[in-house]
């Protein structure tokens, strides 16, 4: 039977599925893993989580959990037989990112985390949604609890990252690519990308929707994912 392995973003942990789960079939036998925090980067998470996880899988991965997906797909084309990848990206960094996520380790070294993460929590979201301040909370507390050392080592995890656009064409399982339209962390045009690049591949991109598509717009990506694996069952 396949195994549908959530994986979540950077620094967060399996509270960023508390509306997926609940909603998952029994059949899928849902689990998140927390390879990312046990890992130092992109391969060896994807590594891990194979070695882990036996038989076919089915992957859901959000932000740099989609990054992961893609290089287990990489690493073990047979045993892949679906990914969805939510919010994320297949290029590697630009400089200028690779710069501010730098200059970002160096304040979580100095014991900034919480100053850093409350001024820039919001650009994780549409700002025009209705329950923003909450959702902020919620997700500045996932943060908190995974701690600074996760952001440091995850951050240089993401800073290293293979670019997947070199394999995406020799994918040959559904994909399921979705994208807030409002995403200024991993902005449409990647999910974009992925999605043409990926043979197959099916886009939809959310209104009112920011990077944190599971908790932005849970209903929606809840809908996306039940009838994409109703059909890949």
């Amino acid at each position: 039977m396949d195994k549908l392995i959530l994986i979540p973003g950077l620094a967060c942990d399996a509270g960023l599925w508390h509306d997926q789960l609940p909603a998952l079939p029994a059949r899928w036998n849902a689990s998140v893993t927390d390879v990312a925090q046990r890992s130092q980067g992109i391969a060896e998470m994807a590594e891990r989580l194979l070695a882990e996880h036996a038989g076919p899988l089915v992957l859901c991965g959000a932000s740099m959990g989609g990054m992961v997906a893609m290089e287990a797909a990489r690493q073990a084309p047979a045993r892949v037989r679906g990914l969805a990848l939510l919010g994320t990206s297949a290029r590697p960094d630009t400089p200028d990112m690779r710069t501010l996520r730098e200059q970002a380790i160096t304040l979580f070294e100095a014991g900034r985390a919480d100053e850093v993460l409350r001024a820039n929590v919001v650009f994780a979201f549409d700002r025009r949604h209705p329950e923003l301040k909450a959702l902020a909370a919620r997700y500045l507390e996932m943060v908190l609890r995974v701690g600074a050392d996760q952001l440091i080592r995850q951050n240089r995890a993401v800073i290293g990252r293979p670019d997947a656009r070199t394999h995406l064409h020799a994918l040959r399982c559904p994909v399921l690519v979705v994208s807030g339209e409002a995403d200024s962390l991993t902005p449409p045009e990647c999910a974009r990308e992925i999605a043409a690049l990926a043979p197959g591949a099916e886009l939809h991109l959310l209104p009112l929707c920011g990077h944190m598509l599971t908790m932005e717009q849970p209903a929606a990506v809840n809908a996306l994912l039940l009838d994409w694996l109703a059909r890949l069952h």
